[in-house]
């Protein structure tokens, strides 16, 4: 069974930028898409962008296109996230998800994935 846990929330002004990290242990992440999706309170959990086992794919939310930007370095078993152009909007619980199916790509439906980090809040002033 994989765990992972993501790093790199915080607090930020509008404007701004973070990098979110998920490091992946107890089981190698080749071969499978990996996601990250976010949650503000009072809403449901969202996608946000994906990415294929081999990077080569990638795929985002139409509200972070163009701002957000999803890689993997697989020999180092992590996923990041890189954030510019924060807004307010942004605001939310980050999770890194892994694809419940090996060599797919890709689902935005939280139901395709069989492993989740336990989230890193990311919270962006005006």
């Amino acid at each position: 069974q994989v765990q992972l846990v993501e790093s790199g929330g915080g607090l930020v002004q509008a404007g701004g930028s973070l990098r979110l990290s998920c490091a992946a242990s107890g089981r190698t992440l080749s071969g499978y898409t990996m996601s990250w999706f976010r949650q503000a309170p009072g809403k449901e959990r969202e996608f946000v962008a994906a990415i294929s086992w081999s990077g080569v794919n990638t795929r985002y939310a139409s509200s972070v296109e163009g701002r957000f930007t999803v890689s993997r370095d697989n020999a180092k078993n992590t996923v990041f996230l890189q954030m510019i152009s924060l807004k307010p909007e942004d605001t939310a619980v980050y999770y890194c998800a892994k694809s419940r199916r090996i060599y797919y790509f890709v689902s935005p439906d939280v139901r395709e994935f069989d492993a989740w980090g336990q989230g890193t809040q990311v919270t962006i002033s005006s």
